[in-house]
């Protein structure tokens, strides 16, 4: 297990990296859970032709994306 400390500014946090899982049992299979029920929301909204938030990591953006593909941004 690695730890390393980051300044910004004022301010430092201690930054904790391992290769090992650092979540229980429990918590993996909430995660889980939770993609799953993610999915068939995006899932269900395509099927309803709803637009769907996504975000844009290139321009730092979210935009919504309609049933036709057209990508419209959020100012």
């Amino acid at each position: 297990m690695d730890n390393a400390k980051k300044r910004i500014g004022d301010l430092s946090v201690n930054v904790v990296s391992s290769d090992k899982k650092v979540i229980s049992s429990d918590d993996e299979e909430m995660d889980m859970r939770v993609t799953a029920a993610v999915k068939a929301a995006i899932k269900k909204a395509k099927v309803c032709n709803k637009p769907i938030a996504r975000y844009d990591q290139r321009k730092k953006k979210a935009y919504l994306l309609q049933s036709n593909g057209e990508k419209k941004y959020v100012s």
